[in-house]
């Protein structure tokens, strides 16, 4: 049995190695978010996952939110959360305090979490060089910001040198006010800015559905004419609507492929990449 088992593994490896192969050199971006930021065992898997990806020469860069971690920290100081349209409303002491949890707690946390496996990391935010330059994005939602444009080369600095970089969306503006940038839009500005291979987006779902109580109905592969009418039909609708227009902002901005991804599932990253079945939606021009 443990003969059989070992030659196994080792099929595994070997079907993996056209999808190694295929990404060899490329830039890879991972926006890295919902339950597997706040579950110890799936972020250990996703850890794993980019230090694998790395140490088979993908140039991963990962993008990460934390919501969570923002909500707890403001209940802690006693600030109630408020959202409009999913958007985090952000007022000055918010925005600060934004700015100390992503990207000092969170993204510093990834940072030593990738190190103690073995991959080595480097903690940067939008601010960082001047990378995400960002404008208010309503008047309503205070220091919420959108993406003005993406400078790409504090990321490909850290990418040459041998590392992953880890990013914490912020972004400033020409006056050096700070604002808070919805991670999803932020990943697909980056990638498009980085010209990478795909966008992988972890998610609390398992994809597109045609229909959302049956995981079945998964739709696993969309292009952007398919987007439209899905819009039409209403199954993309609510807050899924944000999302794959995330998506296709990124597949215009010439990214040439993008999965949404159930990151509830351990490895579902290496699922994706390295197998023929795949586990998500993905989507292409």
């Amino acid at each position: 049995m443990e003969h059989i088992n070992t030659a196994q593994r080792a099929e595994t490896l070997m079907r993996a190695l056209p999808y190694i192969q295929k990404y060899y050199g490329k830039i890879v971006v991972i926006k890295y978010g919902g339950n597997a930021m706040i579950n110890e065992e799936l972020k250990h898997a996703v850890m794993g996952d980019i230090a694998l990806l790395s140490l088979v020469n993908m140039k991963v860069v990962l993008v990460h939110g934390g919501g969570p971690e923002i909500s707890t920290m403001l209940n802690r100081v006693g600030k109630k959360s408020e959202f409009v349209n999913g958007l985090r409303v952000t007022d000055a002491e918010t925005a600060e305090i934004v700015q100390m949890v992503l990207a000092g707690k969170v993204n510093k946390s990834l940072v030593s979490h990738l190190g103690t496996i073995g991959c080595k990391a480097i903690g940067l935010s939008g601010m960082d060089g001047g990378m995400i330059k960002a404008s208010k994005a309503s008047e309503e939602l205070g220091f919420v910001g959108n993406v003005e444009s993406i400078d790409p080369k504090p990321i490909l600095d850290v990418l040459d040198r041998g590392y992953v970089p880890i990013i914490s969306t912020l972004g400033t503006d020409a006056e050096g006010n700070t604002y808070n940038i919805n991670a999803d839009t932020a990943a697909a500005h980056i990638a498009g800015a980085l010209g990478a291979e795909c966008l992988i987006s972890m998610t609390d779902i398992a994809g597109l559905l045609r229909d959302v109580n049956d995981l079945s109905s998964l739709i696993p592969k969309v292009t952007l004419d398919d987007c439209e009418q899905l819009k039409k039909e209403g199954i993309i609708s609510g807050g899924m609507i944000p999302k794959i227009d995330c998506c296709i902002e990124a597949i215009h901005r010439g990214v040439r492929k993008v999965f949404i991804i159930d990151g509830r599932i351990k490895h579902a990253t290496l699922i994706e990449l390295l197998t023929d079945e795949g586990i998500g939606t993905m989507f292409t021009r």
